[in-house]
């Protein structure tokens, strides 16, 4: 009872932390551009441990350990994909982004992006964009409160409805009130818990067992099915559609809204190169040591965790290993991931909301202070929703999590990346990409066996794309908007 205790104190110490930086970022908070991008004064290790922190949620601490502790090396393959896609987006989107966006009347959101890049007369792209932002993170945002309900519940042995309505509690307060620069100013801190965590608790574990050639002698031993990189756990050979589900995790960087935000947020296009190199750095331990967590788990843990329960095996450890003082900040690492996901997303939502629905159909001169307004209201219904998707208890993290990044990185990764490098890109395209890969990772989904158990992401990125080309090449490209892309990019 007594390490419980602890434990809360610990708790409740870092939400008044992250509250009062809310609140900071409120008084600085003063238009629209504040609120959803901070006024783009984000400097490139902010931007990048932001763009991490936003990216990995409750499922780098809770469902990849989990996976690996259930599948062993072979979840490595998502780890990969994943890495390789932070690189090439940081590289190929991030600069380009930055400009053009700011160059388009300083365009807040990737809808409000789009629209503006094909100097559309119309409001059907912007309101096709923000549908399925809505859509996908309704599940995403689910995600992370349902990650906040196993935390809760582990730890203080909560009722898991009563928990899920806790952390959605913690996480609208300071989104509500803080917006951009809130989100962006604490992901920094939970960013730097989560990598710490992620890196003291394999080192500990290890040292526990005598070292690494001793713990990896031991695994080889223990756990035999869970040491090839090309096996499952039951020591079947991984098929080609079971690599490329994994490697296709990668796509999905292109086209989340909450990590593209980041790149539009930079303080200057200049410091694009330094927060790419950052955000590697910070990824690379992120995934080593979450995998390792997993991995390793199984000299620690007594008796085996079922798959139903594998994805608390961060939690299980960190109060297996460390004093309730120090497991209670470390057990906070899972918190800042959750929250510092959860409010990126519901901060994108809200933009959708205000800017590309409220904004283009009911008020195209609203002030910038209804704006903020509209965005603070829209926070909270999304939170509504998305507390009630996650209240189911048998449904998995990394399932839930899957279905809305493929959603997200289909429907806006190849609109996005081709409208930044092809001038003859049309409007009627991106409805078409943006239209097609949405639609595509719904139908797939609902589909199994066969080619259907490939990942939705990768289908739906190749769809997307094609449909860009197709539409783009038999309709016509005002020569002004090509222009002005040979202009602002070269």
């Amino acid at each position: 009872m007594t390490s419980q205790w602890l434990v809360a104190l610990t708790f409740v110490a870092y939400l008044a932390f992250i509250l009062a930086i809310g609140v900071y970022a409120y008084l600085r908070t003063k238009n629209a551009s504040d609120y959803f991008l901070g006024g783009r004064s984000l400097p490139p290790a902010v931007a990048a441990l932001s763009a991490g922190a936003s990216d990995m949620s409750g499922w780098l601490l809770l469902a990849l350990p989990g996976a690996a502790y259930a599948s062993g090396l072979s979840a490595g393959w998502i780890a990969i994909g994943l890495f390789s896609g932070i690189v090439l987006s940081w590289m190929t989107m991030a600069r380009r982004l930055r400009v053009y966006t700011y160059e388009l009347d300083d365009a807040l959101t990737v809808p409000a992006y789009l629209h503006r890049r094909f100097n559309m007369g119309h409001p059907y792209l912007r309101t096709a964009c923000a549908f399925f932002i809505l859509l996908f993170f309704l599940f995403y945002v689910a995600s992370g409160l349902k990650s906040g309900g196993i935390l809760f519940e582990a730890v203080f042995d909560w009722d898991y409805r009563w928990a899920v309505v806790v952390g959605a509690v913690a996480v609208i307060s300071y989104t509500l009130f803080g917006g951009f620069l809130a989100v962006s100013w604490t992901d920094v801190f939970q960013g730097l818990l989560m990598s710490l965590a992620l890196v003291i608790v394999p080192l500990v574990l290890i040292n526990d067992e005598g070292g690494f050639a001793a713990s990896w002698a031991r695994l080889q031993d223990r756990v035999p099915e869970l040491m090839h990189w090309m096996t499952d756990n039951t020591g079947q050979a991984l098929g080609i559609v079971a690599i490329l589900s994994s490697l296709a995790w990668g796509l999905g960087y292109f086209g989340q809204p909450h990590i593209v935000a980041r790149f539009m947020a930079v303080r200057r296009p200049e410091d694009v190169p330094a927060a790419a190199s950052v955000a590697a750095v910070w990824s690379l331990f992120g995934f080593l040591g979450a995998l390792a967590v997993g991995l390793f788990g199984h000299l620690e843990i007594q008796p085996v965790l079922s798959d139903k329960e594998s994805e608390k095996v961060f939690m299980v450890l960190v109060e297996t290993l460390f004093h309730p003082v120090v497991a209670g900040i470390l057990l906070a690492a899972i918190l800042s991931a959750i929250m510092s996901t959860a409010d990126s997303q519901l901060l994108v939502s809200s933009a959708a909301l205000a800017e590309d629905i409220y904004h283009v159909w009911f008020g195209r001169e609203t002030s910038p202070e209804a704006m903020v307004k509209v965005g603070r209201w829209a926070v909270v219904a999304l939170s509504l929703i998305a507390v009630a998707v996650a209240m189911d208890p048998e449904s998995k993290v990394l399932e839930i999590v899957a279905y809305a990044w493929a959603g997200l990185g289909a429907a806006f990764g190849p609109a996005t990346l081709i409208s930044l490098f092809w001038s003859r890109m049309t409007g009627a395209g991106a409805i078409a990409g943006v239209v097609v890969g949405g639609v595509t990772v719904v139908v797939w989904k609902l589909l199994s066996g066969g080619i259907f158990e490939l990942y939705e992401l990768l289908p739906g990125f190749v769809l997307s794309a094609a449909a860009i080309v197709i539409v783009s090449a038999v309709t016509k490209c005002p020569d002004a908007v090509a222009e002005r892309h040979r202009k602002v990019l070269g």
